[in-house]
């Protein structure tokens, strides 16, 4: 038996460990089956509709991205700021009321209007309280009338009056003055309508030559006459030409005052008729005093609406006084003012007007001569104030 050197023996076992090092990686390769490597794929593109993230198989599912042409959702309103019609602030509205007085300043003596007056040479007074005067101006204006002509069967002397004093204001009439013509007895009777056809209205007056009743509703006539004049914007002017006397109206003197107190931008001008009749009645008794009565109406009618009373007894005193209605009618200061009670309760506010110089005293007038010139402020007694719901 042949014996192993121990220095040859461990080399041996040396070699052996080293190859059964190196079979064992090579004999694990044989006994696991080959895998083919994997195929790469070119990714395709998704389709229009398959648009947006993609979903996997998990529990959250993504959802696609709106189509881009869908409109998007209209904002939320916004709560508005101004709450008023018309986007409008809020304000305080204060309505103050304006008065207008129309006034007329003639010489007594001549009848001529005075030019040239301020607002500093007027003084208002309002229920005996000085207003403070806004503005002065002057106007010549055409007229817009009514001429209230008395005709009825009583007296020949007071139609003879009636036609004279009429054809008189005719004659002062300009191309572009509009006139109504209105009759009374028992009833009104409109002969003309405004127009400034002078043939027509000569026309109309040359009819009155037979009058039909002998009764003189004088209230009655002049209360129609208001209302339907009153409808007509401007200022407007009645010419009443008649004897005053009122017969059977069924409106009362003080319902009548009332009607003319209300009515506003209306002068009145009064023309008794019968003042001959009277002197060669020569005064006295009932007549006398029915007569008076009737002056102190038609003077109260006018000197309430800022007009003028006359009573002649000669026919050759007509173009002076209508020279003198001229005068007040187409040239007239227009005074604007606020008054201090600017309540609006409807009631009936005096009016007075009055002409100062700058230290406050009433105002005198001279002549180029130096001797003073007496002078009429003519201008209507007062308004009525508004009411609430005006």
């Amino acid at each position: 038996m042949m014996t192993i050197l121990p220095h040859l023996r461990a080399r041996i076992l040396l070699l052996l460990s080293c190859s059964i090092v190196l079979t064992l990686p090579t004999a694990y390769a044989q006994d696991t089956p080959a895998q083919a490597p994997p195929q790469q794929t070119k990714p395709t593109p998704p389709s229009p509709d398959d648009a947006g993230p993609d979903t996997d198989n998990g529990t959250i599912v993504l959802k696609k991205k709106k189509e881009a042409d869908e409109p998007p959702p209209p904002p939320a309103p916004v709560a508005p700021k101004v709450k008023n019609p018309d986007n409008e602030t809020f304000s305080l509205r204060v309505d103050v009321p304006i008065v207008n007085i129309d006034a007329t300043v003639i010489l007594d003596k001549t009848h001529q209007f005075v030019p040239g007056l301020k607002a500093n040479n007027f003084l208002i007074l309002e229920d005996g309280v000085p207003q403070t005067i806004t503005s002065v101006r002057t106007t010549q204006t055409p007229i817009t009338a009514v001429m209230l002509l008395e005709f009825a069967a009583n007296s020949y002397y007071l139609i003879n009056d009636m036609r004279n004093a009429s054809y008189s204001f005719f004659r002062t009439l300009r191309p572009d003055d509009y006139i109504a013509v209105v009759t009374y007895d028992l009833r009104t009777h409109i002969l003309t309508d405004f127009t400034n056809n002078k043939e027509l209205i000569a026309q109309s007056l040359s009819s009155l030559v037979i009058p039909g009743f002998s009764d003189t509703d004088m209230f009655d006539a002049l209360y129609e006459t208001l209302d339907r004049t009153s409808r007509i914007e401007g200022r407007k002017y009645i010419i009443l030409i008649g004897s005053g006397r009122d017969t059977f109206s069924k409106l009362t003197l003080d319902k009548m005052l009332a009607k003319v107190k209300s009515t506003q931008n209306i002068t009145i001008f009064t023309i008794s008729t019968g003042a001959m009749l009277n002197e060669m009645r020569g005064g006295g008794g009932p007549r006398e005093l029915d007569y008076l009565q009737a002056q102190n109406q038609l003077q109260t009618f006018a000197r309430m609406t800022g007009g003028l009373s006359f009573a002649p007894i000669f026919q050759g005193e007509l173009p002076d006084i209508f020279s003198q209605i001229n005068q007040s009618i187409r040239n007239e200061y227009i005074l604007t003012y606020r008054p201090t009670n600017n309540k609006n309760d409807g009631t009936y506010r005096k009016v007075k007007v009055l002409l100062v110089d700058n230290e406050g005293h009433p105002l005198r007038m001279q002549d180029e001569k130096g001797k003073p010139q007496k002078y009429s402020v003519i201008a209507r007694d007062g308004y009525n104030a508004k009411l609430p719901v005006e």
